[in-house]
């Protein structure tokens, strides 16, 4: 597999937290403009060691960086403040960011096993 800058650092949060917040900014009395992230930045490089780790594998065996996916307007660093989203309704995400890895790995390992089994629901998935 081949990625682009893995040292770019991204706040990574979980979709159905996010969706909440939506839900929850629908409910206030006038309309306002708010951030929904964690408040906390990880590397590419950090989720590909978490993923991995938690799969069993050593990352560096299945991933090369590749300049040729490096994007023209790359933005290295990209963190949300959430304190308004805090302050105002109280919304704070969960799903820390080795959890959320956990999860997602988890689904792809789902997923996997309903494609190896023919697209019906593996046992014990």
């Amino acid at each position: 597999m081949f990625l682009g800058n893995l040292e770019s650092s991204r706040d990574w949060g979980y979709a159905p937290e996010y969706v909440e917040a939506m839900w929850q900014i629908l409910q206030q009395d006038a309309p306002d403009d708010f951030v929904i992230a964690t408040g906390e930045t990880h590397t590419v490089r950090e989720f590909l060691q978490e993923a991995f780790q938690y799969a069993g594998l050593d990352w560096q065996k299945y991933v090369q960086e590749d300049p040729g996916y490096l994007r023209p307007s790359e933005v290295d660093y990209l963190i949300g403040d959430p304190s308004k989203a805090r302050k105002k309704f109280g919304w704070t995400p969960k799903t820390c960011f080795r959890d959320l890895v956990r999860i997602m790995v988890d689904a792809d390992r789902n997923t996997l096993r309903r494609k190896l089994a023919g697209g019906k629901e593996a046992a014990g998935a």
